[in-house]
């Protein structure tokens, strides 16, 4: 609390008389408490930022390739620019007869690769290959992978991108 001190304002002269010089002192006590006890509620309260995480389950590394058919078979490549190329079965190495996929181009919005996923979902069972370019950055991978688990989309792999598949790439950003 404040509390006004008196003094005396010096010796007593006759003629003019002076005011008496009054000093304040302010107690900062419980200001000071107040101040940690907020503190000390607003720091029990809060709320921490969580991180975000997903669960992903990795199979036994096994020396057998598991045989996937073309016509259950969805690759999508991850571009330069946040961009998603995508085509329906898979990429035949060179000196093959089939003709190079068609090459579809979207990104990572409601829009782009979760409704083409829906799609493909819709006219049987797929097995996604997820193959990331060197020019793909980390947050792609993240963004394709939380689209798998937006779309419910249970078999996907992650294959390494193939020289075939950098070929195709590079035709459709041309």
């Amino acid at each position: 609390m404040a509390e006004i001190q008196q003094q005396a304002a010096g010796s007593h002269r006759p003629g003019k008389r002076r005011a008496k010089k009054m000093s304040t002192r302010i107690d900062m006590t419980p200001m000071v408490d107040l101040a940690f006890l907020l503190l000390t509620f607003f720091m029990l309260t809060t709320t921490f930022a969580r991180p975000y995480q997903m669960e992903l389950n990795m199979p036994v590394k096994s020396k057998v390739d598991t045989p996937v058919r073309e016509s259950t078979a969805m690759t999508i490549l991850l571009g330069k620019g946040h961009r998603v190329h995508y085509f329906f079965g898979l990429n035949t190495p060179k000196g093959t007869v089939a003709a190079a996929p068609e090459l579809h181009t979207t990104n990572f919005t409601a829009t782009g690769i979760r409704q083409a996923v829906r799609r493909r979902q819709q006219q049987g069972p797929v097995i996604v290959l997820i193959k990331s370019s060197p020019n793909a950055k980390y947050q792609d991978l993240v963004d394709i992978l939380d689209e798998m688990n937006r779309t419910h989309q249970q078999q996907y792999a992650l294959v390494k991108i193939t020289q075939d598949d950098l070929t195709l790439l590079n035709r459709a950003t041309l």
